[in-house]
């Protein structure tokens, strides 16, 4: 089972990559984001307690969504490996899936962040702001503040698994294919070792 973490900023174009590196590994796509919303939608245990926390306003815990992690793992015993995106987003979430999988004889095998300019990133997200109807694409300072916040909210998950070599920084700029390749090297590099 191979296991990855994808990070890059907004307008990194990590949902194009992500879709591409799914579909050569046959890896399962895991993001928070989707499994919160499939939770809150079939009204499981740790759904309803999601839901409850999100209309009070409040964040949901990290054991909650490790809790879905849990589930997404244990619902796919048959996976070729796994693709995690946007989580973990702390040092906290990255050692309690680093825990998770090592329960499971499983690890992340290597983290690859794409390293796109803030310039290339503004200019990207404002050319997606054309076409997408996201209020966050259409304004720089927003875009700026949020590609800040990537920075800032990452680097503690980015030093926990510096600590291990997993960090593998990956040019984020030229033609999709281009990106592509660096990436699936880099996984090829780590499946034959």
């Amino acid at each position: 089972m191979f296991n990855l973490i994808l990070f890059g900023p907004p307008g990194s174009g990590k949902g194009t990559q992500s879709e591409k590196l799914m579909a050569r590994y046959g890896l399962k796509h895991l993001s928070t984001g989707d499994l919160l919303r499939h939770e809150i939608a079939n009204q499981t245990i740790l759904g309803l307690e999601a839901k409850s926390l999100m209309d009070q306003g409040q964040l949901v815990p990290d054991e909650v969504v490790i809790g879905m992690i849990s589930t997404a793992l244990d619902n796919n015993p048959l996976a070729n490996g796994f693709l995690f995106d946007g989580f973990p987003r702390t040092k906290a979430q990255s050692v309690a899936l680093d825990k998770l999988l090592e329960d499971r004889n499983e690890a992340i095998n290597v983290v690859l962040a794409l390293d796109v300019t803030e310039q290339e990133l503004v200019k990207r997200l404002l050319n997606r702001g054309l076409t997408s109807n996201r209020s966050d694409d259409v304004n720089e300072d927003v875009i700026r503040a949020r590609i800040a916040e990537y920075h800032k909210k990452t680097s503690a998950v980015a030093e926990h698994y510096q600590q291990f070599g997993k960090v593998v920084l990956v040019p984020g700029e030229g033609t999709v294919e281009e990106i592509f390749e660096s990436l699936s090297g880099e996984i090829d590099r780590r499946k034959a070792a």
